[in-house]
């Protein structure tokens, strides 16, 4: 089913998917890791007439500077949508202490694990002290992450709260993949080189430089820009 919605300063908005949120609630708070990840979500859960919250809590991103960019991203995007948008802690502190002991761990093993543990738990919270009675997160939408451990991360962290539930829709699926990279490119949103973390910074350098490549550099890629 397609329908074109109007919103306040937005683009149309094409309704590309029917959504059945958990308990046919309608008010819904979205973890959100990047603009660029949660374009397809925003725009799909406001066609579908969902009452959207943005919660944005990435300890994790490193250096600030990259933080700072993700996250003024995010905020343009919503503000375009009429979404509200919550600025959570920036607890950087807190999520190194955490991650001792994992610095040499892969991507999509336990230290990710932790760091989605981190996020949700600090997202659910927010949920229960709000009245927000589904959670949801857009990291699973990107293919380089790992969706099941996304949602037993996203699930746990909802269990310690009565009344809350985490939405584990998959975004990826009819066109959800390709559609998050269009709505990058129509927004010329901030094109991020690697997850977020102080680790995977290094790991993608430590590849790039194997490679013959060049380390990433900081706030220089955009969607608009074509990617090498």
């Amino acid at each position: 089913m397609n329908l074109t919605l109007q919103q306040d300063g937005a683009s149309d908005i094409v309704k590309h998917i029917d959504l059945e949120v958990p308990h046919n609630e309608k008010r819904v708070l979205m973890h959100s890791c990047c603009a660029p990840c949660a374009g397809e979500l925003m725009e799909q859960m406001l066609a579908n007439g969902i009452d959207l919250t943005i919660f944005f809590y990435n300890p994790n991103i490193h250096p600030k500077r990259e933080y700072e960019i993700r996250k003024n991203e995010n905020i343009r995007f919503a503000e375009k949508m009429g979404i509200p948008f919550i600025d959570a802690d920036y607890d950087v502190q807190n999520w190194f202490t955490r991650a001792r002991g994992m610095e040499r761990e892969p991507e999509r093993g336990v230290r990710c694990t932790m760091c989605f543990d981190m996020r949700f738990e600090r997202t659910a919270l927010y949920a229960y002290e709000h009245g927000f009675p589904v959670i949801t997160s857009s990291l699973g939408i990107s293919r380089w992450k790992n969706m099941e451990q996304i949602n037993d991360c996203g699930e746990r962290a909802a269990e310690h709260y009565d009344g809350v539930s985490y939405w584990t829709y998959n975004w990826r699926k009819e066109g959800g993949g390709a559609r998050m990279y269009d709505i990058a490119k129509r927004e010329a949103f901030y094109a991020q080189q690697y997850c977020g973390c102080i680790f995977s910074l290094r790991d993608t350098n430590e590849w790039r430089e194997s490679r013959g490549r060049e380390k990433i550099e900081i706030g220089e890629t955009w969607y608009e820009q074509k990617l090498t």
